[in-house]
């Protein structure tokens, strides 16, 4: 039976990674939605990617841009280095790199220049890295980075009053255009969870696999996940994103 998984945020975690595909007992007949933010955090991002391109001609796979990731496709393309993004997990992925032929970081920057901002399937469930703020959607956006950055989406539905009805008058119109949205991006560990999370119709898969959480990957119909080891333990010697406060949003 073929299953459609989404797939949070990795950063790094390509040992998680394996663990999460392995105990949700992928098969070649699955689809695979990743939701982006594969780089940035532990010391495996470029193993990563090298997996992800081969997975890609085994089997459907839908790889969404984060923001990290586009940090990672700029320098990979005009060796751009912001400190930003250097001290939130980049210099870990310039690490991962050096010991890459010119050839090989030409077939990872192509694989970074063909993610997509988004994807709306047959059942109009959108898959998204970050949000949108168009009340008509992510295709009508005036920028396409608001798709890798945007939290308002994340922040409506976490803000909405849990009695209030779908009425097309009072309900955020933002939030009525898909039949369910699924993100990461702003991992729910701000919010004291370490699991999936749904808010209205929005589910976040970011379960903090860059800082003290774990990898998740769910079935989008039936809603069953599978989960990693929290990243610490699977890399005891590094650090991730936590020498930063938990508290950052990048």
């Amino acid at each position: 039976m073929k299953r459609t998984l989404a797939i949070g945020d990795i950063h790094g975690g390509f040992k998680a990674l394996k663990q999460v595909l392995h105990r949700a007992k992928v098969t070649e007949n699955d689809k695979l939605i990743f939701l982006g933010d594969y780089v940035d955090g532990w010391s495996e991002s470029s193993l990563i990617i090298d997996f992800l391109i081969k997975l890609s001609q085994k089997q459907e796979c839908i790889f969404i841009k984060g923001n990290h990731d586009a940090w990672a496709e700029n320098w990979l393309l005009l060796g751009s280095e912001p400190p930003v993004w250097l001290a939130n997990g980049g210099q870990t992925t310039v690490d991962s790199y050096s010991e890459y032929s010119l050839e090989e970081l030409d077939v990872h920057l192509e694989f970074f220049q063909n993610m997509k901002n988004y994807y709306v399937d047959e059942e109009n469930r959108l898959f998204i890295h970050a949000g949108y703020t168009s009340t008509d959607g992510p295709d009508v956006e005036m920028y396409t980075a608001d798709s890798r950055w945007d939290r308002t989406l994340w922040e409506t539905a976490v803000a909405m009053d849990k009695k209030l009805s779908e009425n097309p008058d009072l309900y955020p119109k933002k939030l009525l255009l898909f039949k369910e949205i699924f993100i990461g991006h702003t991992h729910t560990l701000h919010l004291g969870i370490t699991e999936p999370l749904r808010k209205s119709n929005v589910w976040n898969l970011d379960t903090g696999a860059a800082f003290t959480g774990a990898l998740s990957i769910m079935d989008v119909d039936t809603k069953e996940f599978r989960q990693s080891d929290t990243l610490p333990h699977l890399y005891p010697e590094e650090k991730g994103r936590n020498h930063y406060k938990v508290k950052l949003k990048i």
